[in-house]
């Protein structure tokens, strides 16, 4: 197989069109269709529906994108590597983080590793979807709690856990009253939370708690600053809180009954882990050794 004709399927593939990879790459677009017209006539296969006005993968242009495209990155980066005395990673290292995360941790998080590996070309964008790491061309996902994918593999590389906290101001109802919550996301009336509640270093039985959500709003740390003014109870992770916690500005009334928050380090499924990856979640374990809540609070307070 001709690898300049695969790295050129690779290269209109990943910006799904010949304009739009020859723009990128500032070669002739009739270069990279002849090139891979070739490919296909060599493979006897179709590799692009060719629309109209869209180019699409088939089936097998899809399959072929998805097992050589990181193949022909490790390839670049082995040369890179021989190049440079193998010391210093090097290139484009796409990041997606959950969108509190990245607001709170990512950009002192970003700032020090660029700092360290200057050759890195460092890029992260904040989304809470999930994202298909090998189409969206990322190579790191950083999620919470991520649903099993046999095609990603990754490590823990902190954990946190939901309290419920609320204004100083705000009086505790007697058991059984409904309490004004404010919510991420859709405001559903008639929930009911399960709060455990530490006394004298042992937890209570886990009660039920009646609430009645008063606003619904798209962001922690929204929810954070809507609930420091008493308009109501929230589930909010330790770390976002600890500061406020620390100073009386919020109260604890109990931790959130359920399994701890775990977030992920994901990258695609692969025998050979690039250099650029390595380094960043060497960084990360450097920054969170511990990997308990106390210290993300401690990092983005710091």
């Amino acid at each position: 197989m001709d690898l300049l004709a695969l790295a050129d399927f690779n290269l209109v593939a990943r910006h799904g069109g010949f304009g739009k990879a020859a723009r990128a790459a500032g070669r002739p677009k009739a270069t990279l269709s002849r090139r891979v017209a070739e490919l296909e006539a060599s493979l006897d296969l179709r590799l692009f529906e060719r629309g109209a006005r869209a180019l699409k993968l088939t089936e097998e242009g899809r399959a072929l994108f998805e097992r050589t495209g990181q193949l022909l990155t490790e390839l670049d980066e082995t040369a890179a590597a021989i190049a440079s005395g193998g010391h210093s990673p090097r290139g484009r290292l796409r990041i997606s983080a959950p969108l509190l995360f990245a607001q709170t941790a990512m950009g002192k998080l970003a700032a020090g590793f660029a700092l360290r590996h200057p050759d890195v070309r460092l890029e992260v964008t904040a989304e809470d979807r999930p994202v298909d790491m090998i189409e969206e061309a990322y190579d790191l996902a950083i999620r919470v709690n991520p649903e099993p994918d046999a095609s990603l593999v990754g490590r823990v590389f902190l954990h946190d856990r939901l309290v419920v906290v609320a204004s100083p101001g705000l009086r505790r109802p007697p058991p059984g009253a409904p309490v004004p919550a404010v919510v991420r996301g859709a405001v559903t009336p008639g929930d009911m939370w399960t709060i455990k509640t530490p006394s004298g270093g042992a937890d209570l039985p886990v009660t039920a708690v009646p609430v009645t959500p008063v606003l619904g709003l798209s962001s922690l740390v929204m929810v954070r600053d809507a609930v420091r003014l008493g308009v109501g109870i929230a589930r909010l992770p330790l770390s976002l809180v600890s500061p406020d916690l620390a100073t009386a500005r919020l109260v604890h009334w109990g931790d959130v009954d359920g399994p701890e928050t775990a977030l992920w380090a994901l990258y695609p499924s692969r025998r050979l882990l690039s250099a650029r990856v390595s380094a960043f979640l060497d960084y990360l374990k450097e920054a969170f050794p511990q990997g308990t809540s106390e210290e993300l609070a401690s990092y983005v307070g710091g």
